[in-house]
């Protein structure tokens, strides 16, 4: 397998995952400083000019982000991320959506790249501050879903993957303060050797 990325954008969640399935993967950085994402070598690739994407061993194509973490849990069951019952993948499924399409896309999109909301600069800051608001919010459900359990779902999930890469944004990124719960979250993700190993291929440890 490859994975397409970009250090520190949301394939990172991916990365870790397949650091906690262990299978020997190959990382490809699509270099977004330079615009790689849309030229025409990884567009012919990946059309939707994003990472993270997945290119399995049979050549296709794996995108977007619930999707690929729902492929790795489902094929490599031995891993564990997922939850044995219905009940609880619908509950990962549900975490999912609202923290990749209200956290990540209406949240941190606006924080990181204000001027794809408006086209008037003076109006930025604005932008900024709404996705703000939203990840702030987000991030107070997320604490009261996560309680004092060590896991979104109790047991590590690939949902914890995804909140992940949303706190990391937040702490490190963004220099948003984190509700407790989710600060212990983060530092007890950061303690997974899986964290360790893909924060450090990515320079980022």
């Amino acid at each position: 397998m490859k994975l397409f990325y970009f250090p520190n954008a949301c394939s990172l969640g991916i990365h870790v995952l397949l650091e906690e399935i262990g299978k020997p993967f190959e990382l490809v950085k699509v270099d977004f400083t330079s615009g790689a994402q849309y030229k025409e070598a990884y567009v012919s690739l990946n059309p939707k000019s994003k990472v993270p994407a997945l290119a399995l061993d049979d050549g296709t194509l794996v995108t977007e982000w619930p999707a690929i973490a729902w492929y790795l849990a489902k094929t490599n069951p031995e891993a564990h991320l997922l939850p044995a019952s219905i009940e609880g993948e619908v509950r990962v499924l549900e975490l999912l959506d609202y923290m990749i399409a209200t956290l990540h896309m209406r949240g941190f999109t606006r924080i990181f790249r204000p001027g794809a909301f408006t086209p008037t600069n003076s109006d930025e800051p604005a932008v900024q501050r709404t996705g703000r608001e939203t990840a702030e919010a987000g991030f107070k459900l997320l604490a009261q879903t996560l309680g004092a359990k060590a896991y979104l779902l109790g047991d590590f999930s690939i949902a914890d993957a995804a909140l992940f890469f949303l706190t990391y944004w937040a702490a490190y990124r963004a220099d948003m303060t984190l509700p407790q719960p989710l600060a212990a979250h983060l530092e007890r993700m950061r303690a997974r050797p899986a964290v360790q190993r893909a924060l450090a291929s990515e320079e980022l440890a």
